[in-house]
């Protein structure tokens, strides 16, 4: 099934280009282009990528690990780079 009329792009594109590691609707549009003409498509890709497309949900990786969406401060981020 079709998810960007626009630019021809399905939902087993989007769930591959998930699986790469692509797991923002940005990172979709990057790959793909889905989601940059008229911009209807934004929402079911974030559907998507919420439904087993490969990508860890926000509320899993907090479970798994709790500091993982913690901002961090901007000294450690240097000292890890």
């Amino acid at each position: 099934m079709y998810v960007c009329s626009c630019f021809g792009i399905t939902e087993e594109q989007v769930r591959e280009h998930a699986s790469e590691g692509r797991c923002t609707p940005r990172a979709i549009a990057s790959a793909s282009k889905a989601g940059t003409d008229c911009g209807s498509c934004v929402r079911r890709i974030q559907a998507l990528l919420g439904r087993g497309a490969g990508c860890p949900r926000g509320d899993l990786i907090a479970a798994k690990d709790p500091e993982a969406l913690e901002p961090q401060p901007a000294a450690a981020l240097a000292e890890a780079a």
